[in-house]
């Protein structure tokens, strides 16, 4: 088989899906929060304290549930925290956000150590993994059958927070609320709004996507946690939303791409293909993606301004 049948195969096909889904919930997590005109880079440090801890708590409890909950409940007290200080401590969002990804970077090999005795790993903790789902239906369906069989629930899970938090955003009451607190703060808040409670109550949801995002990759693509095995995922589920303006079925097509160049990283690599060019990949893809972004915005800015001139 060559380089390229391979790409198409369905096993990559589902290789693609599978590294998508941690972009995926960041990203939509960065979607809801960019609605309501919060700048947050700390989706990394809540996706990793909620990788450790429900990691670890799977191995206390034995139960699967409990641990998710752990996790979970770990990645949305780092979304406290920055809420606190960004809405009602008034600080700079971008400074808190780097604070809180160091913390996560550094704190979680900390909390590891404290825990377990080992600064690497919990490979040597036995935990629990979220299952694969096989649909029978597609089974002998060609090529869906290997996209969508042996997926993890969290895949699928994924799929639905796109439906969900777009339903959010454009089809209910509390959509249109923090829409308009994104848009103009003043504006909400002289209609009765409550600006700060809003914005918190979208930072909760951001860090709960965030989190599971996190559990995804000590539980299912992983069943342990390593040291910073986000790997810049966050920025990157981050750059998804970016470059769909916060709509979330765009960040999710994103999120899939950039999904694509890891997955077609990995594959390069079984056909011997250089490792640094390899690991390279998805950060090209990301900065490209960025670049015409960038691009387009631009344009259009100029553009506007060359309309208002001539009226």
């Amino acid at each position: 088989m060559s380089f390229f049948e391979a790409v198409f195969s369905g096993n990559t096909l589902n290789s693609i899906l599978r590294m998508s889904t941690p972009l995926i919930f960041i990203a939509m997590a960065a979607c809801i929060g960019r609605k309501a005109s919060i700048t947050s880079i700390a989706y990394e440090g809540m996706a990793l304290f909620s990788a450790l801890c429900g990691t670890l708590g799977s191995h206390y409890t034995n139960s699967l549930g409990l641990g998710a909950l752990i996790g979970i409940f770990a990645g949305m007290t780092v979304a406290i925290i920055f809420a606190y200080f960004v809405l009602y401590l008034d600080t700079d969002a971008m400074l808190i956000g780097l604070a809180l990804n160091s913390l996560g970077n550094f704190g979680t090999v900390y909390l590891l150590f404290l825990l377990t005795g080992r600064k690497s790993d919990s490979s040597s903790y036995s935990s629990l993994s979220f299952p694969n789902i096989d649909i029978s239906a597609l089974k002998d369906v060609p090529v869906l059958g290997a996209i969508f069989n042996n997926t993890n629930v969290l895949t699928y899970l994924a799929i639905v927070a796109t439906i969900v938090i777009f339903i959010i955003i454009y089809k209910t009451p509390f959509g249109l609320r923090l829409r308009s607190v994104g848009e103009s703060p003043d504006a909400a808040q002289s209609v009765g709004i409550n600006v700060k409670r809003t914005r918190f109550i979208v930072m909760l949801i951001s860090g709960f996507l965030a989190s599971v995002g996190g559990l995804f990759m000590s539980m299912a693509y992983l069943p342990y946690f390593t040291k910073n095995m986000l790997s810049g995922r966050g920025f990157i589920g981050l750059a998804a939303c970016n470059l769909a303006a916060g709509h979330p079925l765009g960040a999710f097509a994103c999120a899939v791409l950039f999904g694509a160049a890891d997955a077609i990283a990995n594959l390069a690599q079984t056909f011997r293909m250089p490792a640094q060019f390899a690991s390279m990949m998805p950060y090209i893809v990301t900065i490209i993606g960025l670049c015409v972004t960038g691009y387009r915005s631009t344009h259009q800015k100029v553009k506007k301004a060359k309309e208002a001139k001539a009226a």
